[in-house]
């Protein structure tokens, strides 16, 4: 088993790399010695902006995970920046498609609003980032997945969330 990343907690640094543990293609832990299905770059040594980059371009494929280890990286990189926050509702954003992809709709429901929430807290437009609609977007996903209407699941379809 390998050992878990150390360091203090939320700072990337030399001493805490995330481990690279293998993950099916939704990001779910496969055992330890297993193949990877889901190849991320190192989002560590990426700069903030290129995180934000890779953030949007990974929601365009549709690679939920891999779009919340971007943002979530970033919002670590932007601590002190004013930014963290919007970060955060992306990172948010990401996990809540992930959650709704592998079935668990209490948790897609919870991250939406949150992530919506977040967002909607910086003007329309900011960092490239259509605000309203990408929170009336995830309000109207959240309100889908708990009426029923949009089903949740690996094969859940739905319209992505312009970033």
């Amino acid at each position: 088993m390998r050992e878990e990343a150390k360091g203090k907690t939320g700072l990337p640094s030399e001493s805490r790399q995330k481990p690279e543990r293998p993950r099916d293609p939704l990001g779910r832990p496969l055992p330890w010695g297993e193949q990877t299905q889901l190849h991320m770059p190192d989002f560590d040594a990426m700069t903030l902006d290129e995180n934000h980059e890779a953030g949007r371009r990974f929601v365009a494929e549709g690679n939920w995970f891999a779009a919340h280890e971007a943002w979530e990286t970033a919002w670590k990189q932007a601590r002190g920046t004013g930014d963290e926050e919007f970060y955060k509702g992306l990172s948010q954003m990401g996990a809540g498609y992930v959650h709704l992809r592998r079935g668990n709709a209490h948790g897609a429901t919870t991250l939406l609003r949150r992530g919506a929430r977040r967002v909607r807290g910086y003007p329309d437009g900011h960092l490239g980032v259509p605000t309203a609609a990408l929170g009336e977007t995830l309000e109207r996903h959240a309100t889908q997945v708990e009426d029923g209407s949009l089903s949740v699941g690996e094969d859940a379809t739905f319209d992505l969330p312009d970033v």
